[in-house]
């Protein structure tokens, strides 16, 4: 006596085994175990009761909504990953670069110091406390108008007394006013851009003040 499934039950497991299978096969594996349960269905269907075209068409349908999303995934890993290398390539142009980022700190040479400020709404008047290392203010400097964003600064590398600070990394506060109120201020510390790192969030910029940035997070090239 021959056993005769039920359409239902074998359509079921056809797409049970599909599915959990995609995720780990390829497009053409997924096809060809496809087709073969299709074949073995359809032999034992019952014949007081056979599949009808349109229940053909929906599970040929289905199949192409499983080899549809691999294939969509495939593109666009290839495209994320064309895209991050294009961004790679283009980030290995600032190498040697100077650019400001957000930061409050500068390196102090025998040219001087050179930082910035971001000021979104401008602002009247501004003040920049220099701190030594251990955090006594050394240098108080002021500023007058200030445009609307980013704005390069420096310091000429004396303290308040007159004489000429050592070398080295100091630390600054900024207070920016704007009719005797203070108003939003960014520090911005400038640094030359070293290396070029590629990862799975894009390329990263690795600077002289041991800080790693987006392309994004930099506020002025030079």
């Amino acid at each position: 006596m021959t056993t005769v499934n039920s359409n239902n039950q074998v359509s079921q497991d056809l797409l049970n085994s599909v599915n959990t299978r995609s995720k780990t096969s390829t497009t053409d594996e997924t096809q060809d175990r496809f087709m073969t349960l299709l074949i073995t269905q359809m032999k034992n269907q019952d014949p007081l009761n056979p599949m009808d075209n349109a229940q053909v068409t929906s599970q040929m349908a289905q199949l192409n909504t499983v080899t549809g999303i691999n294939k969509l995934n495939e593109t666009m890993s290839s495209l994320i990953g064309s895209v991050q290398l294009g961004q790679a390539y283009q980030a290995t142009s600032m190498i040697g670069r100077n650019v400001l980022v957000e930061g409050k700190t500068l390196t102090h040479t025998e040219t001087g110091g050179y930082f910035g400020v971001n000021v979104p709404n401008g602002a009247d008047s501004l003040s920049v406390a220099i701190k030594n290392g251990a955090g006594t203010t050394i240098r108080t400097l002021t500023f007058g108008k200030q445009d609307v964003g980013v704005n390069a600064l420096s310091w000429d590398g004396k303290m308040d007394d007159g004489t000429v600070a050592p070398s080295g990394e100091y630390s600054y506060e900024i207070t920016a006013k704007t009719a005797d109120k203070t108003v939003s201020s960014t520090a911005l510390s400038l640094a030359q851009v070293q290396s070029v790192t590629t990862s799975t969030s894009g390329a990263k910029l690795n600077l002289s003040n041991n800080t790693t940035v987006s392309a994004s997070d930099i506020s002025e090239i030079f």
